[in-house]
């Protein structure tokens, strides 16, 4: 993975409180065996209508949006099944970030093993959030995660709270296999000490 620092985006709202993985990614969509090509699918009941037409009123749809790479939602996210999917379409499709209140916890864990960075904020400041997302074109946050701080053009600053483990994780860009390979030459004299008491 990318070790992630610093990142300015434009922010995209999705004002719904219990946004579960299959609005996400649908299940008919879970067929791909790869990573990769999941982000033309989010949301993807929500982004087209049933003829395939693009749903105008759904807000990332909208053309102030496009390019985003912070998401803001409500309470809950990613609640519903423990797809992996989930994280995959979302970074997919380019949201490195994600803003709300609360999270499922298998939703929350699988964030930081994929590079995403899921900040729980207050439901005060996550409406802050959205009205500003509103009055502002192109609306924009500035995430520092080395300070733990989010910033805008407009005067605002909010410090967030992140466990330090997870945020080494991703600081230095470590998924599980890239934690292990931290410690290869212990792993590598075990195995050697271990081999040498067999033979």
């Amino acid at each position: 993975m990318e070790p992630f620092k610093q990142l300015t985006g434009i922010v995209a709202p999705v004002d719904r409180v219990n946004v579960d993985t299959d609005a996400i990614i649908p299940k008919q969509f879970l067929k791909r065996i790869e990573r990769s090509g999941f982000g033309q699918f989010l949301f993807f009941e929500w982004r087209f209508h049933e003829n395939g037409e693009v749903n105008a009123e759904f807000e990332p749809n909208k053309p102030r949006y496009e390019g985003a790479s912070v998401l803001v939602s409500r309470a809950n996210f990613g609640c519903g099944s423990s797809r992996e999917h989930a994280p995959w379409a979302i970074l997919d499709y380019g949201f490195k970030v994600i803003i709300a209140p609360s999270y499922a916890d298998i939703f929350y864990n699988n964030c930081f093993k994929n590079g995403i960075l899921p900040i729980k904020l207050s439901e005060e400041l996550v409406e802050e959030l959205f009205q500003r997302t509103a009055k502002y074109d192109g609306y924009s946050l500035k995430v520092n995660l080395e300070q733990k701080q989010l910033s805008d053009d407009h005067g605002l600053t909010i410090d967030f709270e992140l466990d330090e483990h997870r945020r080494q994780f991703l600081l230095q860009g470590l998924d599980d296999i890239g934690l292990t390979l931290m410690h290869e030459e212990k792993i590598t004299a075990y195995e050697e000490k271990h081999a040498a008491r067999l033979s």
